[in-house]
């Protein structure tokens, strides 16, 4: 094998390669991902890592994401309705920060409690931590289906455990 095909990153490797004699060099399937995998060396930059369990940029609303709220369905439909920008921005709105590891999943620190919201296939999940304020025995979740409507999920998150 090449020397320039065995420094190829994992991802690159994942990939089946083909090998077109026609033009001495390999041919990666699918067709769209090979300038991407060709241009590694090119794109890579250097990333500074932040220690955080929250994502930087969700600290405050974005010019996106007030866009996004400014297409958010009306309150009263259910949250099924609305695509994912929107809840994000308007979990962003009301104070949820999202998790660096997994973007399904959110965290709010209120004064009164500290919670962790889920956003599930088929539920939206809160889980109010005993760790934070409040007189809490041990972590209390709740699920909410997303046919309900987005006045009723705010009111139920926002009214704490």
């Amino acid at each position: 094998m090449p020397a320039a095909v065995a420094s190829k990153s994992i991802t690159a490797s994942l990939i089946p390669k083909f090998y077109n004699s026609r033009y001495q060099k390999f041919l990666s399937y699918p067709q769209t991902l090979a300038p991407f995998i060709n241009n590694e060396k090119k794109r890579r930059k250097t990333l500074t890592l932040v220690s955080s369990k929250f994502s930087s940029s969700s600290a405050e609303l974005s010019a996106i994401d007030e866009e996004w709220l400014k297409k958010l369905p009306e309150k009263k439909k259910p949250l099924y309705s609305h695509s994912l920008p929107c809840i994000e921005a308007w979990l962003k709105k009301l104070g949820f920060r999202q998790s660096k590891e997994d973007r399904a999943v959110w965290f709010a620190e209120m004064p009164e409690w500290h919670a962790q919201l889920s956003l599930d296939v088929t539920d939206l999940y809160i889980r109010y931590l005993k760790s934070g304020p409040g007189d809490l025995e041990k972590d209390v979740e709740r699920r909410f289906s997303y046919a309900l409507s987005r006045e009723d999920i705010e009111n139920a998150i926002l009214g704490g455990p």
